[in-house]
């Protein structure tokens, strides 16, 4: 039996919220270096725009310095930031292990506010398996933050 035989799945994080500010609002709480840093991790680098590259700084764990390495992917001004989200290693198990994937925030106008989407894809299941648990209940934290932000935006 080979390595071919049991195939990987891939698997996402999905957190969904009405934030009650304007997309635009929203919108800088995002794309604002020194405002992500409020919510998630102060980015080295960052700035929304297409090929640029930036790190966020985690606790470290074996072979894995804890840096997060980021490119921004996709920029839709008031719509939606895409960026890879790469970490860990190869030689990790557990927390640590190598993580190749892509985080969506997609904001709708809806009454009253903003629908923000957050989608975290691109899990390698099984061996991403701690990851996405231990992230998406991090996000699910992370998200309603971007909303306390945002109203201190306003």
């Amino acid at each position: 039996m080979n390595d071919l035989s049991t195939p990987s799945k891939t698997g996402q994080i999905l957190v969904e919220e009405v934030l009650p500010h304007a997309p635009e609002v929203v919108w800088s709480v995002l794309t604002d270096g020194d405002r992500v840093g409020l919510w998630l991790m102060t980015p080295t680098g960052f700035k929304a725009e297409v090929g640029t590259r930036f790190t966020f700084q985690t606790k470290p764990a074996g072979a894995w310095d804890g840096t997060i390495r980021c490119e921004v992917l996709e920029v839709v001004e008031n719509q939606r930031l895409s960026y890879a989200w790469r970490g860990g290693d190869d030689a990790n198990v557990g927390y640590g292990s190598l993580l190749d994937t892509i985080v969506t925030f997609t904001l709708s106008a809806v009454p009253g506010g903003t629908k923000l989407r957050l989608v975290h894809a691109g899990f390698d299941l099984p061996r991403n398996e701690s990851a996405i648990t231990t992230m998406g209940e991090g996000w699910k934290k992370v998200v309603p933050r971007i909303g306390e932000v945002a109203g201190t935006q306003n």
